[in-house]
């Protein structure tokens, strides 16, 4: 390994902002930018898709890239950690760029899911692109390039739709996987040529067998809440998925707390950690759980009388524009105070910012200024818990150990907008009202959109609780100020 600390510019990470930090963000902000692209510019054409492939599953050509990334996080969160992390970010983003030319060429639905699977590797470029800012970087810089790099490619949600259309129809739906495989071999050449690589190196090895059981019971969990209700929930293969499941999560356990170099350490998982892990799932299940209402109510004209909706025209489109405008903002604001007082009070401010704009939306429901407002406030909420959570993790962990406790904050992330999600959809179909649906979403009493929503406020509350403790503790004094071990030459 030759990209050691002999290298001047490797060996002392950037402490102020400068011409070349602003390219290593840019660099790294893109290759976040493509995990959005590859995993939800092909539900822009999924009729498309569905008539190509004469299919109907609808659940998995949905589900499928978030799925495979659960399955692929742990196991390049540990390599990233032994190997380095830009070489595996690269090696992440070509296998994306892989995937979406599968998908370009894929002959029926199965060679499809291939290509879905390997695309989902890019879930993992957001955690992976954490780690290594906080490796070629000291800890006050590093935790506002986080916040940047995680939230900035957000702005790629506002202009996307406007972008991706005109292409769609003149090129057809082959130009999402085009698109995609193009951003990836940039990213790849970009990261490759740009980024140094980390000076932090882990010891030991791989545990192989921990990380398929760890990742395939998590994709299995997931595909069963994801996908039950599509598919039918007592049907015979659904129930094989959360038993199987159970049964791959506990083994990998028994294993975890047997071999000398686990995965994941579960007796190094410390309360700080604990805390910062428990916060987000709670905080991150709710703010999803909100823009996945918003994008529903959005399409229930006012005029049908049910005591809430804002469809109207281009309005629409504001209001599933404004959060991501929010992620922006929220995040970059997180990461910067992070680098001054600690990324403990952020996270917390987030939560709470996210609360009252929760609550707010229980009038906001029916009156469209008010959304708006509450819709950009929930996104700023989204982008400094998101920038807070990787900051603490990767503050709390050894320099060696960053991958890893990155990846932990992704998985939990998807974890909690996965249970969540589903349990907002199943109060709002539990309150349908029979025969009635708006271009194609079901609409549910006023009843139900109020308690969606108290949910969704109740989960930020509860969330609260860690985030005070974690500042009360001040956790956030990062261990990463410690000297950085470097590979061996």
């Amino acid at each position: 390994m030759t990209d050691t600390l002999d290298n001047p510019v490797l060996g002392d990470r950037e402490h102020r902002w400068s011409k070349r930090l602003v390219l290593w963000a840019a660099v790294l902000t893109l290759a976040n930018v493509l995990a959005d692209v590859a995993v939800g510019s092909p539900m822009m054409v999924l009729p498309q898709l569905l008539e190509h492939f004469d299919t109907g599953q609808t659940a998995w050509l949905n589900a499928s890239a978030m799925l495979a990334g659960a399955i692929w996080s742990p196991l390049l969160a540990k390599s990233s950690d032994i190997f380095g992390t830009r070489r595996v970010l690269t090696g992440t983003l070509l296998l994306a760029c892989a995937g979406a030319l599968i998908c370009l060429v894929a002959p029926n639905i199965w060679i499809f899911l291939l290509g879905r699977f390997l695309q989902g590797a890019a879930f993992a470029a957001v955690f992976l692109t954490v780690a290594l800012t906080r490796q070629i970087c000291t800890p006050r810089v590093a935790m506002a390039v986080v916040g940047l790099v995680t939230s900035g490619s957000s702005v790629i949600g506002i202009v996307e739709p406007f972008l991706m259309k005109p292409v769609i129809d003149t090129f057809g739906y082959r130009s999402v996987f085009v698109t995609a495989a193009l951003l990836a071999a940039a990213a790849a050449l970009s990261v490759r040529a740009f980024i140094p690589e980390s000076p932090v190196r882990g010891t030991g090895r791989i545990d192989v067998a921990g990380a398929l059981l760890l990742g395939g019971g998590l994709g299995a969990v997931l595909a069963y809440i994801s996908l039950g209700r599509d598919l039918g929930w007592l049907s015979l293969g659904m129930i094989a998925l959360p038993a199987a499941g159970a049964a791959a999560l506990a083994g990998w356990a028994h294993l975890a707390l047997r071999v000398d170099e686990p995965l994941i350490d579960l007796r190094a998982l410390s309360r700080p950690i604990l805390l910062t892990l428990l916060a987000v799932v709670l905080a991150a299940g709710s703010f999803r759980s909100m823009l996945q209402l918003t994008s529903l109510i959005a399409q229930v004209p006012p005029g049908l009388g049910l005591g809430y909706g804002l469809g109207d025209g281009e309005a629409v489109a504001v209001l599933l524009a404004t959060p991501n405008l929010g992620i922006v903002i929220g995040g970059i604001g997180a990461g910067w105070l992070a680098g001054r007082f600690g990324p403990a009070l952020p996270l917390f401010g987030g939560i709470a910012i996210g609360a009252l704009a929760t609550f707010a939306m229980l009038a906001g429901v029916s009156m469209l200024p008010l959304a708006i407002a509450c819709g950009a406030v929930v996104g700023m909420a989204a982008g400094a818990i998101g920038a807070s959570g990787y900051n603490l993790a990767t503050g709390i962990a050894a320099p060696e150990r960053h991958g890893t406790f990155a990846g932990l904050i992704s998985v939990v992330m998807a974890l909690g907008s996965v249970v969540f999600n589903f349990a907002g959809g199943a109060v709002l179909e539990a309150t349908r009202i029979p025969g009635t649906s708006t271009d194609g979403a079901p609409v549910s009493t006023a009843t139900g959109v109020y308690l969606y929503v108290a949910m969704a406020g109740v989960l930020f509350v509860l969330a609260a609780v860690p985030a005070i403790m974690l500042v009360r503790n001040r956790t956030a004094t990062p261990k990463s100020e410690s000297p950085i071990h470097s590979s061996p030459r």
